[in-house]
């Protein structure tokens, strides 16, 4: 649940992202409040408006050539939210697309910000060309690095997001996402995440999934 007061600054921040391109506060909160309603829907118990003001944070530190489209991207990079849809990314493009071209928000924008989106659903293979798309996957993954308590949180509330999954399948998927995380020669691309997340991050993949392969997670 995010507090009353961080709701408000993360208004006061999408107001003055969109402000960047000529939306005013009349036109622009309409959109947060759709934004707002999406990343509030019950199903969802970590890809929510926390999540979001941990990748602001993240995203804010790298040095991104296009600020303003990768902010977008974190906005809605996870609108459409569907565990059982193998399509989400390409679905939260197409409504960024939709929401922000009323308000006026040049084509090559949305554009961009569509191409990250899609880069968000972790492909494996070669990383991304885009340097921004790198710096999105970062923020999107910089969880993995965070502290025993929240880490702990987070995989709990990804299981609460598979609930219609039974334990024993959950159990052989989450494994190999694991797995693969743990398999990259860098969970992160960015140099100084790298230093320092990257320990953090294996730390917390190992434990979950020694606990997994325990079967007690």
């Amino acid at each position: 649940m995010i507090s009353p007061e961080r709701l408000d600054a993360m208004q006061l921040g999408w107001v003055r992202l969109v402000g960047g391109y000529g939306v005013g506060p009349a036109a622009a909160y309409p959109v947060f409040d759709k934004l707002v309603e999406a990343y509030a829907e019950p199903h969802r118990h970590y890809h929510t408006l926390e999540h979001l003001g941990e990748m602001f944070r993240v995203a804010g530190r790298l040095r991104a050539s296009d600020p303003g489209a990768v902010m977008l991207a974190v906005w809605f990079h996870d609108v459409v939210y569907d565990t059982r849809a193998k399509d989400r990314e390409a679905r939260s493009a197409e409504i960024a697309a939709e929401w922000l071209a009323p308000l006026g928000v040049p084509e090559a924008t949305l554009t961009k910000v569509k191409e990250l989106i899609r880069a968000t659903a972790h492909f494996s293979g070669e990383p991304p060309a885009d340097p921004d798309a790198r710096h999105l996957l970062d923020a999107d993954l910089a969880i993995l690095g965070a502290g025993e308590s929240r880490y702990a949180r987070y995989a709990a509330d990804i299981r609460k997001e598979y609930a219609w999954v039974p334990d024993a399948d959950y159990r052989a998927g989450r494994a190999k996402v694991l797995e693969a995380f743990l398999a990259r020669p860098r969970i992160y691309f960015a140099d100084v995440l790298h230093a320092e997340g990257d320990a953090a991050a294996r730390r917390n993949l190992r434990a979950e999934l020694a606990r997994w392969e325990a079967g007690a997670a």
